[in-house]
């Protein structure tokens, strides 16, 4: 009998969202959009993407379907505050009224925050609407454009998320910019889209997935869906993931992968940990790739956490099969992944150095996924954590 990864996957669910899923479900992107009420979306992405057929034949094949599609793609990798400025200003000065999100994390977030805020009263703020307390009651539910997501990585599982991850370039922070009605209506799920991804970006894509999915798995959170949703992510990636590396046009592996990225993003309503925590800070001051950050950190904050995690640790050993399962059995794994992978092993072999250390342990200390790790670290705890993921010493 075959394995159910391996059965034919052109199918579709409604959790936490309308997904599509399937090789070619591309093509139902103008069916979708009209389902949504749609007459003239706007078509967010990265000016990598906006060059690329993918992106080209979608917004034909919506022009042919008589909708009055336009694309705006000025987002950089890292999204900032102003990305999401040009857009509202796109979206209002074309008439749009709908989001298709395409593209990886960064084109995800900034389509999402454009959808959230371009219809919101004047005077309101971005920042105002930061992940802190009740600040999503800032906005009106009712005023948010309807999104449609196409991911084309796997990693970031914006494509079912409740927030966006934007750069303030004033203060050069990361700020997670939340509203539960950020979620988008419908996902498509098209491995085909993944196809082209280079191997380094398939390798640091499906590391951020795993890193979602590894903190959600961790945090103390009471939250059983969630943490079923982890494991099993997890199980996926460790199969699935450097088939996709070896061979990107091994279509199951990228099927496989883009189920697991929703699911880590699923999976992290239980929280993240220390591992985002780090890596936001570290993205905004050296404007390096979320998914590298965390994968080289990984180990080093399992390592930090190692006292109270024991436990989830055996159990994730048990599920993937590992030879005397424990934390030091899932370190090694997520060694020698990383190592077939080509991931870095230290912060130092991006070009990071230690110099603003304790800047680093004082924003990590503050960032929202702090909250959620399984041991309440202090800013010169997380200081330490960096260095050592510096200095390359576990």
């Amino acid at each position: 009998m075959n394995h159910p990864d391996m059965q034919p996957f052109t199918t579709g669910w409604n959790y936490p969202a309308n997904i599509l899923t399937g090789v070619g479900r591309i093509r139902e992107l103008p069916a979708a959009c009209k389902a949504l009420g749609m007459q003239a979306p706007l078509l967010i992405t990265d000016p990598g993407l906006a060059a690329l057929p993918m992106v080209q034949e979608s917004v034909q094949a919506c022009e042919d379907s008589g909708l009055g599609i336009a694309v705006f793609s000025q987002v950089k990798g890292n999204p900032t505050g102003k990305n999401v400025l040009d857009g509202m200003a796109a979206f209002r000065d074309g008439g749009h009224d709908g989001v298709i999100a395409f593209g990886g994390g960064s084109g995800l977030d900034a389509a999402k925050a454009v959808a959230l805020m371009a219809n919101q009263r004047e005077g309101l703020s971005l920042w105002s609407l930061e992940d802190i307390g009740d600040n999503w009651k800032n906005a009106d539910a009712e005023a948010i454009a309807p999104i449609i997501a196409v991911p084309t990585t796997a990693g970031t599982g914006s494509e079912v998320g409740r927030a966006s991850v934007i750069t303030d370039e004033v203060e050069h922070v990361k700020r997670i910019i939340f509203h539960p009605g950020m979620v988008p209506a419908t996902v498509i799920l098209d491995p085909e889209l993944t196809v082209g991804l280079p191997r380094a970006m398939t390798a640091a894509t499906g590391m951020d997935a795993l890193s979602h999915c590894m903190e959600a798995w961790c945090s103390p959170l009471y939250h059983p869906m969630a943490e079923g949703i982890a494991v099993e992510g997890m199980r996926r990636i460790h199969h699935y993931l450097p088939r996709a590396y070896a061979d990107g046009h091994d279509l199951e592996a990228r099927m496989n992968m883009l189920v697991a990225s929703s699911m880590g993003a699923t999976a992290f309503q239980r929280g993240l940990g220390a591992m985002h925590a780090l890596a936001h800070p570290l993205g905004a001051l050296h404007d390096a790739h979320h998914g590298t950050l965390n994968a080289i950190l990984m180990p080093y904050v399992l390592r930090a956490n190692e006292r109270a995690i024991g436990e989830p640790m055996v159990r994730l050993g048990r599920y993937l099969d590992l030879d005397q399962p424990g934390t030091a059995a899932v370190i090694d794994w997520v060694l020698e992944m990383r190592e077939r992978l080509g991931i870095p092993h230290t912060l130092a072999d991006l070009g990071i150095d230690t110099r603003q250390a304790d800047k680093v342990g004082r924003m990590a200390v503050a960032d929202p996924s702090s909250g959620s790790n399984p041991i309440k670290f202090t800013a010169d705890d997380y200081c330490d954590i960096f260095v050592a993921a510096v200095a390359g010493r576990l």
